[in-house]
């Protein structure tokens, strides 16, 4: 049986339809894998995909295949690539490097000028960010803003980074910035 054609590509108001989907898929994963990460909630990946700050990969036939968003944070000098997740229906299919390399795109287009980072403790998130020309930083380089920290309060390592005063965890963070690349 032939895989069918995925297409990603910037999320549509129509896409919305997917996000109890996308929250749930987060969450299952991560409990899967044992990680850490930030619950989502519904709303916010609608807010996402109306505010024109995400990517969706779904097959031919409309079926939900992948996600990833982008925020600005510290007025607008760092952008996080966050919430990477596919359907394990469609993994191993070399779908999150298409929404991992159009979300970085996304977040260049809109912010030229700002440092993008993104946290993750997958290898194959840290693999696709240095193919990028993200590299491994301290957490004083990304975001400052509490609004991005309250978001690990979700996290089941969220006690490590507490604990660590917000200087790690167990997640690595990677940065690109844009005047040495």
């Amino acid at each position: 049986m032939e895989d069918e054609r995925i297409i990603v590509r910037s999320a549509v108001a129509a896409d919305v339809v997917f996000a109890d989907e996308i929250i749930h898929e987060m969450e299952s994963s991560a409990i899967a894998r044992g990680s850490g990460i930030s619950k989502r909630s519904a709303a916010a990946i609608i807010e996402k995909i109306d505010t024109g700050k995400a990517i969706v990969a779904v097959t031919e036939t409309g079926e939900w295949a992948g996600f990833s968003y982008i925020e600005a944070w510290d007025n607008e000098q760092l952008v996080s690539n966050s919430g990477l997740i596919v359907s394990p229906k469609h993994r191993n299919q070399g779908v999150a490097a298409q929404i991992k390399t159009q979300i970085f795109e996304l977040s260049r287009s809109k912010y030229p000028d700002a440092k993008i980072f993104s946290i993750t403790s997958g290898l194959a998130i840290m693999k696709m960010n240095t193919r990028l020309g993200f590299e491994p930083v301290t957490y004083a380089e990304i975001a400052h803003d509490q609004t991005f920290w309250d978001g690990c309060k979700s996290c089941v390592n969220y006690n490590v980074l507490q604990s660590k005063n917000r200087c790690n965890c167990l997640c690595t963070a990677m940065l690109f910035d844009p005047k040495l690349n």
